[in-house]
C-alpha cells in the first residue's frame, strides 16, 4: 500500500482522450490500489469558463488520480491547477505530448517541446500555487510532416537532437518539475494523426534511458509501445516508472500481468469479481441519472481471446442500450464469461 502523501509511480495509465474518463478510471482502479491514473486532457481555458464540475468530477474511490491540463498560458494553468488542487486531484500534469492538429491550433501539446522556457514559466506558475506534484507529460522531440527527407529524420537522432532535449528538461527541472512522464518517439506536427503519431516514429527506449542516467535525481516514466509485462518489468529496472496507454483499455488484464511480475503475493482480480464491482457501481451512477451505456463500453475489453469475448461485448455495447436495461445486465455478462471459461 502507497504511504500517505507519496505516489507511486512504477504503473500509471496514461490520460486518454474520449476514454479515461471518470468510469474508465473507477473500472481500473479494480486492478490495483496503487495504480495511478490520469484523466483526460481538460484545458485550463474549459476548467476556468466551463462546466467546471462536470469537468473535475471523480470519485474518491479513484485516487491515485491526477489532473491532466492543456494550455500554454501560465497565468490560466495556475488557475485551473488550483482549482484540480481543491476538487482533491493528487497530480496535475502539464500536457506536452499530444500532437494533434486541434492541440496544436491551441499552441499548446507537442508543440510546447519547442517553447522550453514558455514551459518552465507554466510549471513555475503551477508550482507556485499548489502543493501536490507538478509534472509533465512530453516527447524526445517533434519534426515537421512537411520537411525534406522526413522518413530519414525520424530514423535519426543524433547529438544536436539530444542536447535539445536535455535542455528542456534543463529549463523544467530547475523550476522543480516532479517527474518528467517521456513518450519514447518524437512528434511529426502538421496533418499527422495522433494515430499515425503513435505508430510510425520509432521508439527510442534508449534516449529515454540516456535521459534517466545523465538526470538521476528526476523521477522518469516511460511512455510508448508498452504492451505486455515483459518489456514494463525490463525498463523498471532503470526508469522509475512505465505508463500504459491504449492497452490497459483495449486489453486491461495486462495490468494484473503487469503487477504479478512486480508485485510479490498479487493476484490479479478474476472477471467476475471486477464485473460485480461495476454492477453495484452501475446501480450506484444510475440512481444519479448516468446512462448505462456510458459505464459498460469501458468494460468491453474484460473478455477477449475467449470464444465467448464476441457474445459478450455484444451483449454490453447491444444489451446496454435497450430501455429497460440495468446493472443486472452487467452480472449476466459475468455468468456468460465464467460459463465460457468453464
Amino acid at each position: 500500500m502507497t504511504l500517505p502523501g507519496f505516489l507511486d509511480r512504477r504503473v500509471s495509465v496514461a490520460p486518454m482522450m474520449d476514454w479515461t474518463d471518470r468510469h474508465c478510471r473507477y473500472f481500473l482502479r479494480g486492478f490495483a490500489p496503487d495504480l495511478l491514473l490520469y484523466t483526460e486532457m481538460v484545458t485550463a481555458s474549459a476548467i476556468l469558463r466551463g462546466e467546471r464540475d462536470r469537468l473535475l468530477e471523480f470519485s474518491s474511490e479513484e485516487h491515485p488520480v491526477a489532473l491532466q491540463l492543456g494550455g500554454c498560458e501560465p497565468d490560466y494553468l495556475a488557475a485551473a491547477a488550483r482549482y484540480g488542487a481543491e476538487w482533491g486531484y493528487d497530480e496535475i500534469n502539464l500536457n506536452c505530448g499530444c500532437p494533434s492538429d486541434k492541440v496544436q491550433k491551441g499552441a499548446f501539446g507537442a508543440c510546447l517541446m519547442n517553447e522550453p522556457s514558455l514551459v518552465a514559466d507554466c510549471v513555475a506558475a503551477m508550482r507556485e500555487v499548489v502543493d501536490i506534484p507538478v509534472t509533465v507529460k512530453m516527447r524526445i522531440g517533434t519534426l515537421r510532416s512537411g520537411q525534406p527527407d522526413l522518413a530519414l529524420a525520424m530514423q535519426r537522432f543524433d547529438e544536436a537532437d539530444y542536447d535539445r532535449l536535455a535542455d528542456f528538461l534543463v529549463e523544467i527541472r530547475a523550476v522543480g518539475v516532479d517527474c518528467a512522464i517521456v513518450h519514447a518517439r518524437r512528434a511529426v506536427l502538421g496533418n499527422w494523426s495522433p494515430a499515425d503519431n503513435r505508430e510510425i516514429p520509432p521508439l527510442r527506449y534508449d534516449i529515454v534511458r540516456r535521459l534517466k542516467e545523465d538526470f538521476p535525481d528526476l523521477p522518469v516514466v516511460l511512455n510508448g509501445g508498452l504492451r505486455t509485462a515483459a518489456p514494463c518489468v525490463e525498463a523498471l529496472e532503470w526508469a522509475d516508472g512505465v505508463m500504459i496507454g491504449r492497452e490497459a483499455y483495449h486489453r486491461p488484464m495486462v495490468l494484473g500481468e503487469i503487477f504479478e511480475a512486480i508485485e510479490p503475493g498479487y493476484r490479479t482480480p478474476s472477471i467476475a469479481s471486477q464485473l460485480e464491482r461495476m454492477a453495484v457501481y452501475a446501480e450506484r451512477e444510475m440512481s444519479r441519472g448516468e446512462r448505462l451505456p456510458a459505464i459498460t463500453r469501458h468494460l468491453l475489453g474484460l473478455v477477449s481471446h475467449t470464444p465467448g469475448a464476441r457474445e459478450y461485448r455484444r451483449m454490453l455495447s447491444e444489451g446496454a442500450r435497450e430501455r429497460d436495461a440495468g446493472p443486472e445486465l452487467i452480472r449476466r455478462a459475468a455468468e456468460l464469461a465464467y460459463n465460457e471459461a468453464a
